[in-house]
Formats: C-alpha cells, sequence, structure tokens
C-alpha cells in the first residue's frame, strides 16, 4: 500500500488545483499558477467546481435517503467544506466512509482532520488498480460488501486515460456491489468549443492525462447498471428540485447556465 509518498511542492497536483479553485488553503505554486489560468485566462471556468461540489453534496443526501450507509469517495481530493462524510452523517450519523486519493497531501490532511473519526478514513491509492483498494485494511475494516455501498466517482474518471479502461473500473465495483447499491459519476462533457478545447489542452499540458468524453462515452461508464431519472444532465440541474436546506441555490427557476456550467455532467444509477 503506497502510504508515505513524499510531496512535491514543485509539481501541481489536481486535488490542490481542485482545492485552490474551491478557496481552500492547503496548495502551493505549482498548484496556484494552474489555478490561475482557469481564473485569468478563462474567466468564469471555477464555476465547473462549484457546480460539481453542490452536485456531489445532493448526491449523498440521495444516496442516504435510499438508503446508503457506507461510501466509497474514489478520488476524494482535499478536506473542504460539507465532505461526504459530514453530509452522510447529518442524516446517518454512523455512516461509514472510506476516501481513496493518490495524493499525499490528501493523506496527511485527511488523517489530521479524522484523527478522532473512526467510522471514516483515508487511504493512499490509485483508482485505476481497484483490486488494491478492495483489499486494503480499512476499506476492509469499514465496508460491508454484503450491504449496499454507495461509489462516488466526483470528478474523476475524466483524469483517467482511455487505456487505462475507466469503464472496467466502474465495472469492477458494480461487481463487488450488491444490489440496490449505487453509483454516482460526475464527468467533463464535450462541448465542441474553444472553452472545453483550452481546459482540455491545459490539463494535458500540465497533468498529461484528462479527457473530455461525450454524452454517451459517459454513459457507457456505467455499464449494465440502471441509471436514475433524470438520467445524465450538468451537474447544476441534476436533482436541484431536492428540497435540500444546506445546498446553496441560485435563483428559483430554471437556471440558465453558463458554458461553463454545461462541461461538467453527473448521473446516479442502481444496481439491479
Amino acid at each position: 500500500m503506497a502510504d508515505d509518498i513524499p510531496v512535491d511542492q514543485s509539481k501541481p497536483s489536481i486535488a490542490r488545483v481542485y482545492d485552490y479553485l474551491l478557496g481552500g488553503q492547503d496548495n502551493y505554486a505549482a498548484d496556484r499558477a494552474v489555478g490561475d489560468y482557469f481564473k485569468n485566462d478563462l474567466p468564469g471556468s471555477v464555476a465547473i467546481a462549484f457546480s460539481n461540489r453542490q452536485a456531489l453534496i445532493r448526491a449523498v443526501h440521495e444516496m442516504t435517503r435510499l438508503g446508503i450507509t457506507q461510501f466509497l469517495d474514489m478520488g476524494s481530493g482535499l478536506p473542504t467544506a460539507d465532505n461526504v462524510h459530514q453530509v452522510a452523517k447529518r442524516l446517518v450519523p454512523d455512516a461509514r466512509v472510506v476516501y481513496v486519493d493518490n495524493d499525499p497531501i490528501v493523506l496527511t490532511h485527511g488523517r489530521a482532520l479524522l484523527a478522532t473519526d473512526a467510522s471514516t478514513q483515508v487511504i493512499q491509492a490509485d483508482l485505476h488498480d481497484p483490486a488494491d483498494i478492495r483489499q486494503h485494511r480499512e476499506v476492509k475494516r469499514l465496508i460491508d460488501f454484503d450491504r449496499p455501498i454507495g461509489v462516488i466517482f466526483s470528478a474523476t474518471l475524466h483524469h483517467l486515460q482511455d487505456e487505462e479502461k475507466p469503464a472496467e473500473v466502474v465495472r469492477f465495483w458494480a461487481e463487488q456491489a450488491v444490489p440496490d447499491s449505487l453509483f454516482y459519476i460526475s464527468h467533463f462533457r464535450s462541448g465542441h468549443n474553444p472553452e472545453t478545447q483550452a481546459a482540455e489542452q491545459m490539463l494535458q499540458t500540465t497533468f498529461g492525462r484528462g479527457r473530455w468524453r461525450t454524452e454517451e462515452e459517459i454513459e457507457d461508464l456505467f455499464g449494465e447498471l440502471e441509471v436514475l431519472e433524470p438520467g445524465l444532465v450538468p451537474c447544476a440541474r441534476w436533482r436541484t428540485a431536492t428540497d435540500i436546506a444546506d445546498v446553496p441555490r441560485i435563483g428559483s427557476g430554471p437556471m440558465e447556465l453558463t458554458v461553463w456550467e454545461q462541461l461538467i455532467a453527473c448521473g446516479m444509477a442502481r444496481k439491479r
């Protein structure tokens, strides 16, 4: 298990760039340089991070409403406001959560945050090695695969190239799960416009990865799982009618989405 990899502050990290865009403090100059490109050169693009985060909060609420009490958050990123365990425990105090990320600083900060929470843990592992994650001691301790689980891929699968077979990663967990388990995916969606091309090029240049996918390609990631209503839609419009008091709202009627808000889509599926 890769639990003690040192942090290279000279190289940007996807998790730390995301933290910076959300207003966090756990980032370095290299991360801020990438984040500032999105803030300054692609004005309005930060809405992607915020609409994705708000949809994730709604997804956790929906999972708990449907009976899920244990969660695997794949590619969780750095702790921020309303983490999965915080949202879940407001509704299910004994909810169990395992966060998975490959950034060593995520491990460090996550462990500090969760030092007194025995029912929530963060582990350092690679998303594309699900078998290793499945055998991790904390996963085996906290997650009972004989009961339904909630598996979260929030803005992570688009960081896997096609040759890394993201659909097989989802299928692995679907095969591990029992019926009525839920799977949530949010993913960059191809917009066929200059904004999409600029953002995708920045990620490819910086991290050597980042794959925008069409709606059909994202839907294919769910495989044999049953996609629930309203299907795959922009995150800013996913389950916004749900009455959740602590989820930020913009306006009171149908929103006019920006080009950036249209570039991140999500959906939830059930194992039958």
